[in-house]
């Protein structure tokens, strides 16, 4: 590991600050955090519309994308303007460690559903036409083995939280990233799960009003990639 690299021990209140200091980058430039979030959406939409290679492809490409909004976060606050080709900084600048994250993101879903599966988890037949109400009460007998699945995914989803920041700001690898990352998330546990509260209070709340609350929330969900880093690696006050 890089001897000059420290992980701070913050307290748990520390995630919610992450958060709030996201937002007050946010409101900068909420326009041009706005335009940046909707550029990432408008890819997944049409990587998704590709049948089988535009998911795995849209999950490979999620670490990089968070890459860029780490670098376009670091630039806001060095009191530069965010553009729409900050979008793709992380791409010209630390592609492959980042993908790598991507592919070792996606084992881990796999896992979940391997794992789901084995436990028990009920398909729904393929001779018939796919009913989300009559499989969702399919499921209700199966809420532990979802939660199983559920808790792999978001395991790994911590572990890895600050790979992205720690590769395109410090020229990681992504095995050195990793294991930075898995070790600030477990020295910070109380902190992550204050954010990860949170947030999900956020995104049902920002769900409310025809959804339209995520155009906040997604951008401070992504600059609180950079202000949680910050927190945890750069040791430098907020601002």
């Amino acid at each position: 590991m890089d001897e000059a690299l420290q992980v701070a021990d913050v307290p748990a209140r520390r995630g919610a600050a992450w958060l709030g200091e996201a937002f007050s980058i946010f409101r900068e430039q909420p326009l041009n955090w706005i335009a940046l979030c909707v550029g990432w959406a408008i890819i997944w939409i049409v990587l998704l519309f590709v049948p089988l290679v535009g998911l795995v492809t849209a999950n490979l490409l999620q670490p990089v994308f968070f890459g860029s909004f780490a670098i376009a976060a670091y630039k806001h606050t060095a009191g530069e303007r965010v553009a729409m080709g900050d979008l793709f900084s992380a791409f010209r600048r630390s592609f492959r460690p980042l993908f790598n994250i991507g592919f070792l993101m996606m084992l881990a879903q796999l896992a979940s559903v391997f794992l789901m599966r084995a436990l028990g988890l009920p398909s729904w037949p393929a001779d018939r036409d796919l009913d989300l109400y009559a499989y969702a009460e399919m499921l209700r007998d199966s809420r532990w083995v979802l939660l199983a699945g559920l808790g792999v995914t978001t395991f790994a989803s911590a572990a890895l939280w600050f790979a992205p920041p720690l590769i395109v700001f410090h020229g990681m690898p992504a095995s050195h990233a990793i294991r930075w990352s898995v070790y600030a998330a477990l020295s910070n546990a109380g902190a992550m799960i204050v954010y990860g509260v949170i947030l999900m209070v956020l995104m049902i709340l920002a769900w409310l009003p025809f959804g339209l609350g995520l155009f906040v929330l997604l951008p401070v969900l992504v600059i609180s990639t950079y202000t949680s880093y910050r927190d945890i690696f750069d040791h430098r006050p907020p601002g």
